[in-house]
This record gives C-alpha cells, structure tokens and sequence, in this order.
C-alpha cells in the first residue's frame, strides 16, 4: 500500500515551487503559487487516502476492499474554495494594475512606523537602572579607574545597535 513516488515526488514539487511563488511581491506570482501550493497540497491529501479500491456502495464488495471517500470530498472541497480565494486575488491584483499600473505589493509604511515606535521603547527602558534612576546620572556619579575620558553621551548610531 505505498504511494506512487512519482505522485510524491509531484506533490513535494508543486509545494514547493508554490510557497516559493508566494513569497514573491507580484501578485500574479502569489496567485500562480496558491494554485500550484493548493494542487500540490490535493495530491498530498488523495496520496494519503490510498490505493484505489471498491466504490464504498452499501451490499456489494467486501468492505476491506472499500475506498475511503472521505479524502476525495476533502479534496472537491479544497477545490471549491481554492477557486474562491483565486477569484479574490484575481480581483485584487486587477484592481491594484488599475490603480498604480503594476501589481507589485509594497510595504505596509504603518507597520514599519509601529517597529520603530517598538525599537525606541526598547531603548528607553535600557536606559533605566534597576532603582528607575537613568543610567546617565549613575555614570556620571562613578569614578573612572581606568584613565580613560569622562563618560560621553551615546550616539544614535549606538542607541540603534542597542
């Protein structure tokens, strides 16, 4: 009862060419890759259901040789809603060449505001000791034993690697 390694082989290949696609900033690209992701992930799901066997009909072959049909209704009904999801993305990306002239998806500047915000927050609380008083005022009071020049303010390039 093992799987055809050719249908294997096939299945590992549209995954991966398919999450590869998605991965792209097209969304003709994205679109090719959700079909060939939800192709691939179908041929997973009927490999995984067995060898073929009888039709499951009540009364007529021994019900050891009986097909599992549960996999095949899996399968029509990822089908039917990877055709959903495809009609969308198809709308969008025909929606976004209207718009802007290209389908390329660009970055989400609000995000990136928010991880900024993040990193700075991060920063100022580096900055208090473990009694809440700044780290400045506590080096400024410390004695320098090694020689070496007073304690300077930190840049922003060092804030930034903090």
């Amino acid at each position: 009862m093992s799987p055809a390694l050719v249908l294997v082989i096939l299945a590992a290949f549209l995954v991966a060419i398919g999450v590869y696609l998605l991965l792209e900033r097209s969304l003709t690209r994205i679109i090719i890759g959700f079909s060939l992701l939800s192709n691939g992930i179908n041929i997973m799901i009927l490999i995984a259901g067995g060898q073929a066997g009888a039709p499951p009909l009540i009364g007529r072959p021994d019900p050891s040789r009986i097909s599992d049909p549960l996999p095949q209704a899996f399968v029509l009904t990822a089908i039917v809603i990877t055709l959903g999801i495809t009609a969308f993305l198809l709308a969008m990306a025909y929606r976004s060449w209207q718009l802007n002239g290209h389908d390329e998806v660009q970055d989400d500047l609000e995000d990136r505001r928010i991880a900024d915000r993040k990193i700075r927050e991060r920063i100022a609380a580096r900055r208090l000791d473990d009694d809440g008083t700044p780290v400045e005022a506590d080096a400024a009071l410390a004695r320098d034993e090694t020689g070496g020049k007073p304690h300077e303010e930190v840049s922003e390039a060092e804030e930034r690697a903090l």
